[in-house]
């Protein structure tokens, strides 16, 4: 099994829809630090599990100075993102989303 990670930042605003009393439902922006790990049992006619240039285009492209809540269609939670992230690359099987120090949200294919 071959393995990669691609990690990088994005600055991005959203504003959560919770039921409960929260800052978190104000517009607010934080400098996230996302990890995309991919994997494959054979690498592909380039000699790769995936190109690191296309995970960028994919999302820190899509995302980085936006407003998420325009570009999404889900309430922007960590944990929703992630699974998003996940689900735009084909080989990748786990994200990390970390918007501040100590906040962070993993999600990963069962």
């Amino acid at each position: 099994m071959y393995y990669i990670e691609k990690t990088f930042e994005i600055s991005a605003s959203h504003h959560l829809t919770l039921s409960y009393q929260s800052k978190c439902s104000r517009i607010h922006g934080h400098n996230w630090k996302i990890s995309v790990w991919c994997r494959a049992h054979e690498l592909n006619a380039d000699g790769m599990v995936a190109d690191f240039t296309e995970i960028k285009t994919k999302i820190k492209d899509r995302l980085d100075h936006q407003d998420l809540n325009s570009i999404l269609p889900f309430n922007p939670t960590a944990e929703n993102i992630a699974r998003w992230i996940c689900d735009q690359i084909p080989s990748c099987y786990k994200v990390c989303v970390q918007e501040s120090e100590g906040n962070i949200a993993i999600y990963e294919k069962d």
